[in-house]
């Protein structure tokens, strides 16, 4: 049986590793999330270095004020756009960064239920999403022949 070019073409991406392989989805969608949530903990840092007044003033932290906690979501957040591009690369740091830090705010999501239940539930079921998609896809997504 002869074969078209476009399916020689097809085949050799498949082999070459160019053709997505399978999982590529909720690889994209996990890095796509922890991207998003990145840029919401460098603007959050960023508003809380420069005592905005967004946050309230007479607010009680865990560790000192609120401009070390801004400090502090900075580089929570900065670490979270590294591990996004880690993950769409394909590297480890990323895919294991994303892990620990979707099971971190899978835990705080379910602390929050009493005051939010829809709200945490819906963050929870968005980070066992993202839980699943790097730890079943998230390593080498290189698609062999």
């Amino acid at each position: 049986m002869a074969t078209t070019p476009l399916a020689e073409e097809r085949s050799t991406d498949r082999a070459s590793g160019g053709y997505p392989g399978e999982g590529s989805g909720w690889v994209l969608f996990a890095g796509v999330m922890i991207m998003m949530v990145g840029i919401l903990n460098v603007i959050w840092g960023i508003a809380a270095i420069d005592g905005s007044s967004f946050f309230v003033e007479d607010q009680r932290f865990i560790l000192s004020d609120l401009n070390t906690w801004g400090w502090i979501v900075l580089v929570i957040g900065a670490l979270q756009l590294a591990a996004a591009l880690s993950i769409w690369a394909g590297g480890t740091f990323g895919r294991w960064f994303g892990i620990a830090a979707a099971t971190c705010n899978a835990i705080a999501a379910l602390l929050a239920i009493p005051a939010y239940p829809f709200w945490s539930l819906a963050i929870f079921a968005v980070d066992i999403l993202i839980i699943y998609g790097l730890a079943t896809y998230g390593g080498n997504r290189r698609v062999t022949a």
